[in-house]
Formats: structure tokens, C-alpha cells, sequence
């Protein structure tokens, strides 16, 4: 007489199941570790999105639309982009007052976009480790809780500084609609302008040209996490939505 027996997982079953166990045990093992607190992570897509309709209305700006005909009132268009452009640099700037106390507060995850340790041998063996590994010349990248010592670098310089600059000339032209006396052509106008020789359409091309070192900029940000998420075995874009980064083996 023969027994029945129980079946034993194999493809078959785990077709109809789901239940893989074997797949499961030998799959690598991810390491979580809590890197970008909340305020971050919020400020970090606000200010993405903020970057985005400033670089397209601003492109607008510099390039108008051709003239409609009729009555210009019945046409306001270029004044809705202005308008929204007005609105997001408020968003941009007041984003980065706010991200600049969480660098206070928060951990010392949040410092990294406002600090480079420029004088520690340490750190720029790791910005040459890593030019290596964007260069296909190591087969691993070391494993970076934070920011990646060249990501920091290019953050600190290819976005901080340039939205400083930003911030600065384009409330220096927004200070000129608002003439003297005004918080932004107090603030910025009055001295923006002179130093960029008086010349206010020289601060336009300043500004334009700093959009599109902008768009540069938000390129090589974007490849990089995507690369990084691929071939780094550490995730990026995800840990920017969830605050954990993982890592695996």
C-alpha cells in the first residue's frame, strides 16, 4: 500500500502559491539603516518641485511667447507665468531658510548639505574613490550612509551656492517691480544691481544662464541616484521617500 506525501515546494507550487522559501533564503540580505528625517525628505520634493516650475516659467521669461492679438488685458498670460515664477522663488527661498535651522536641529545627516570637510585628508581620498567609480574604474562603490563624499561636494557647490546666487539676483530683479523702499530692493536690489555694474540686464543674463546651469545640475543629480540605486546596491531615490537607506550584501 502506498502513502500519499505531502507535495515539496518547487516551481510548480510556488507558481501557485507565492510561497517561495528557498528563493527567500538564498536571495542577499538588505541592511536598513535611518538616515533623512522627515522635514528633510518634505523639503527635498517641495523644493524639487519648486526648481522645476522656476526653470520652466523662467525659460518663458527669458523666451515670451509671441504677442496674441486683442486687447491685452484679455490675454494675461505672460503675467500668470511671471506670477508663478514670483510665487515659487518665495517657496525656493523660504524652503531653504527652513532647511538651513533643520541643519541645526536635526541630525547630523541634515548638516551634510551645508558643511564640506575640505581640510580632512580622509574625505578627499573618498571624493577620488568615488570619481573612480563613476569612471567604471573600481567594481564597487563603498558603502555611504550619508551623502557620498562627491555627491556632498557637488551639493554643497552645485546647489547651494548656485541657489544662493540664484535667490539673490532673482529677488534683486524682483526688487526693481517693487521699486525702493521695498523689503526686496532693500534687501537685494541695492546692492546686487551695483555690483553687477549698475547694469540690470547683466543680472538677467547672469540669472538666465544660472537656470540653465541649474538644469545641469538636476540632470546629473537625477542620473546619478538612478546609477547609484542600479549598480551601487544601496538605494537612493527610495531612501529619499521612506528615510532609510539600505544596503546589500
Amino acid at each position: 500500500m502506498t502513502t500519499a506525501s505531502s507535495p515539496r515546494p518547487g516551481p510548480d507550487l510556488a507558481d501557485i502559491t507565492g510561497i517561495d522559501e528557498a528563493a527567500v533564503a538564498a536571495s542577499p540580505r538588505i541592511h536598513a539603516v535611518y538616515v533623512y528625517e522627515a522635514p528633510v525628505r518634505l523639503w527635498h520634493w517641495v523644493n524639487a518641485m519648486a526648481i522645476a516650475v522656476l526653470c520652466v516659467t523662467g525659460y518663458f521669461i527669458g523666451a515670451p511667447l509671441p504677442s496674441m492679438p486683442g486687447e491685452a488685458s484679455d490675454h494675461y498670460l505672460m503675467g500668470y507665468i511671471r506670477f508663478t515664477h514670483f510665487a515659487a522663488g518665495y517657496v525656493l527661498a523660504i524652503g531653504l531658510l527652513g532647511r538651513a535651522y533643520w541643519g541645526l536641529v536635526g541630525n547630523h545627516h541634515a548638516r551634510e548639505l551645508f558643511t564640506l570637510p575640505v581640510l580632512r585628508a580622509a574625505y578627499w581620498k573618498e571624493v577620488f574613490a568615488m570619481a573612480a567609480w563613476y569612471l567604471f574604474l573600481r567594481p564597487r562603490p563603498s558603502q555611504y550612509v550619508g551623502h557620498n563624499p562627491m555627491s556632498r561636494l557637488a551639493m554643497f557647490v552645485g546647489y547651494l551656492m548656485l541657489t544662493l546666487f540664484m535667490i539673490a539676483t532673482g529677488f534683486a530683479l524682483y526688487g526693481e517691480g517693487t521699486l525702493e523702499g521695498s523689503w526686496a530692493h532693500t534687501l537685494f536690489t541695492s546692492w546686487v544691481i551695483p555690483l553687477f555694474g549698475g547694469n540690470s540686464q547683466t543680472v538677467h543674463t547672469w540669472h538666465h544662464l544660472g537656470m540653465w546651469a541649474m538644469v545641469c545640475f538636476v540632470i546629473m543629480h537625477i542620473y546619478a541616484a538612478i546609477r547609484e540605486d542600479i549598480m551601487g546596491r544601496q538605494s537612493m531615490v527610495s531612501t529619499m521617500i521612506s528615510g532609510y537607506r539600505t544596503f546589500k550584501e
